[in-house]
């Protein structure tokens, strides 16, 4: 193996490591030390800086304005903290000031963004798309089936009380980077994950690449892949999970709508969907219209069962937003929302909170408080302006997206799984605050590499791009 594919390999490796989170990690690595694959990714990463050192060549996709949309959002978040710095100078909070806050945050961005991002790309450079697609996928695959087998052991054990099951899901300990975790108390299931949120973050990130093996497998048992997502996805008891999900299989069935060559497959689904909900419906009805009306009613915040975590989640970004009136142009700064929201927080979700008394608002606890929404964060810490600018990068992906649906290649499948696991991961970006998306980067190198010699999106598709000619 020379060292580009072993690159590659380790890629990959990252790739199928991406669910093994459960495990104590490597608290150096700070927001990073539970990402079992972020050690996979750094050593690609250092082999490919390597190789450069060596070599002289690093592929730059230059010529892509999705990459040049990506590094206006990454200059801006410079300038607003640069705007910002006399603020940020006097900030201090948990033993950390604001300058340090900044280091820390955008070297986590950077490292994502940029070093990743780059290695990734480089590692997919010169190699045939639709080998490429099969290959990611095959990986995912192998890395859904530990998933799925933990998962069912779980959900045997916890869900349906088969104790016999609890020495066998034991285990599973001896998996690299797995700490065995189960949730006797609110019965929630997290498979390999360290929690169910990372689990229903990992079920959207790989529904799109386990949908579209209807579209090239054969038999009954291409629909397993997509069956397994929806059904883990109904079992993880996330309202959040159950959303996106549904939401990524509406944009596949809308696919398969336009495509002509895949509507027979459609017409199977629906009827299979017909009789299937006909069947349940008569069965556990009942059931069913209890549990949604019960996930419906969950995002109280007087209820006994969500109250807490529904103050902490919706009192932060209540905070967001006001931080955000108050600096509407240039925020405070990248990474510097918990300085300010702090004086923000509402006394109804203050009082009677545990985890704001012992760790938001404690000074002794390292943690800082999450933002729980992506896009409140940038508007509290970059502004309007940085708000529409990561706005205008995420739509550029989309569009791509959808002109590489429209193609009569094989560049069609991979646009749709692009597509679909974008969306998802965006939506998802409602409820968490972290750019520490792994798929995201991976789907976002995955693009740029299949429209490298071309600006799909303007239609100058005989334009080719000097970095890989």
């Amino acid at each position: 193996m020379n060292l580009k594919q072993i690159i590659f390999f380790f890629v990959l490796l990252g790739i199928f490591f991406i669910p093994f989170n459960s495990w104590g990690g490597l608290p150096f690595l700070g927001e990073f030390a539970k990402e079992s694959s972020t050690i996979f990714f750094l050593i690609a990463s250092g082999i490919f800086f390597f190789k450069i050192t060596l070599k002289g060549r690093l592929v730059v996709p230059y010529r892509n304005p999705i990459f040049w949309s990506l590094l206006l959002v990454l200059i801006w978040f410079i300038l607003s903290t640069v705007i910002n710095l006399p603020n940020i100078l006097d900030y201090k909070f948990k033993g950390l000031n604001g300058v340090m806050r900044f280091i820390r945050q955008y070297g986590a961005l950077v490292m994502s963004a940029i070093i990743f991002l780059l290695t990734f790309y480089n590692a997919f450079h010169k190699k045939d798309n639709k080998r490429l697609f099969l290959n990611i996928r095959k990986v995912f695959f192998i890395s859904f089936c530990f998933v799925s087998v933990y998962a069912f052991l779980e959900i045997a054990y916890i869900k349906l009380g088969i104790s016999q099951f609890k020495p066998i899901l034991n285990f599973f300990d001896y998996l690299p980077f797995v700490n065995v975790i189960i949730d006797t108390t609110n019965l929630r299931i997290s498979s390999l994950t360290h929690e169910p949120p990372a689990f229903s973050s990992f079920l959207l990130t790989t529904a799109g690449w386990m949908f579209s093996y209807i579209l090239t497998g054969k038999g009954f048992k291409k629909y397993i892949p997509a069956l397994l997502v929806l059904v883990f996805a109904l079992f993880s008891d996330s309202r959040s999970a159950l959303v996106i999900i549904f939401t990524q299989a509406f944009i596949f069935l809308l696919f398969l709508a336009h495509k002509k060559n895949f509507q027979h497959i459609l017409i199977r689904i629906g009827i299979v969907g017909l009789v299937a909900v006909m069947a349940i419906g008569v069965y556990k009805g009942q059931e069913i219209s209890e549990y949604i009306v019960e996930k419906a009613t969950s995002f109280g915040v007087n209820d006994g069962t969500h109250s807490i975590s529904n103050k902490t989640r919706f009192g932060i970004q209540y905070a967001l937003g006001q931080v955000f009136l108050e600096n509407p142009v240039s925020g405070v700064g990248f990474g510097q929302q918990a300085y300010e929201s702090r004086r923000h927080y509402p006394s109804w979700a203050v009082e009677d909170n545990w985890e704001f008394r012992l760790m938001y608002l404690n000074p002794d606890h390292p943690n800082f408080p999450p933002g729980y929404n992506l896009y409140l964060r940038l508007l509290a810490e970059t502004g309007i302006v940085g708000f529409l600018l990561f706005s205008s990068f995420l739509c550029l992906i989309i569009f791509t997206c959808i002109k590489l649906i429209r193609q009569k290649n094989e560049n069609q499948i991979i646009g749709m799984v692009i597509l679909i696991s974008m969306v998802g991961l965006i939506i998802n970006w409602v409820q968490i605050d972290t750019f520490r998306v792994f798929g995201f980067w991976i789907n976002l190198a995955l693009l740029l590499y299949v429209t490298r010699n071309k600006f799909t999106f303007l239609k100058l598709n005989k334009i080719k791009s000097k970095e890989e000619e």
